[in-house]
């Protein structure tokens, strides 16, 4: 018995975080990855803030995740030094709900929303499990792009479901 559910722990933590775009519309769309992490929430909680650890280095504006820093805490800054431009960064987002192990909420335009007139909220949800965490990461985000916000979906949630694999990654070490 023990082989089996320790056979089955392995191929769960093996499989890819699971990803969707929920919704997609001209004026906004829902993009939403799943996974299950090899941690517990306060483990998991506490990653999320060492960006540096798993967020990509392909997408920073800087070229490496060790120049992002997310403060868990409202109002905290989910930013970017940029050292190559001396003064220079991005605030990706900040947060307005943190409530420790369980919810963190940023406004957040990630990306190429940052340039259009939309908004973005990024949300992680962390849910104790058998095996570890649920992590799920649910990006909203609605306005106008110039050429509709659905033909962002499909980037934006590759894009995403890379991270929370990076973060899954990160805690299976």
């Amino acid at each position: 018995m023990r082989i089996i559910i320790a056979a089955a722990l392995l191929a769960l933590s093996a499989a890819p975080a699971a990803a969707a775009v929920e919704e997609a519309a001209p004026v906004g769309f829902i993009v939403r990855s799943q996974a299950v992490v090899a941690a517990t929430p306060a483990e998991a909680w506490a990653m999320l803030a060492r960006l540096g650890e798993w967020w990509s280095d392909e997408h920073t504006y800087s070229g490496d995740s060790a120049n992002m820093r997310l403060e868990l805490k409202a109002g905290g800054c989910f930013c970017e030094t940029l050292p190559a431009r001396s003064g220079g960064g991005v605030e990706h987002g900040r947060v307005l709900t943190a409530m420790p192990y369980e919810l963190l909420v940023l406004d957040a335009p990630l990306g190429p929303i940052q340039t259009e007139a939309m908004v973005g909220r990024l949300t992680w949800r962390l849910r104790a499990v058998d095996g570890g965490t649920q992590v799920t990461q649910t990006f909203v985000a609605g306005g106008y792009a110039r050429g509709g916000a659905d033909k962002l979906a499909p980037i934006v949630d590759k894009v995403l479901a890379e991270q929370l694999e990076g973060l899954k990654a990160r805690l299976a070490r």
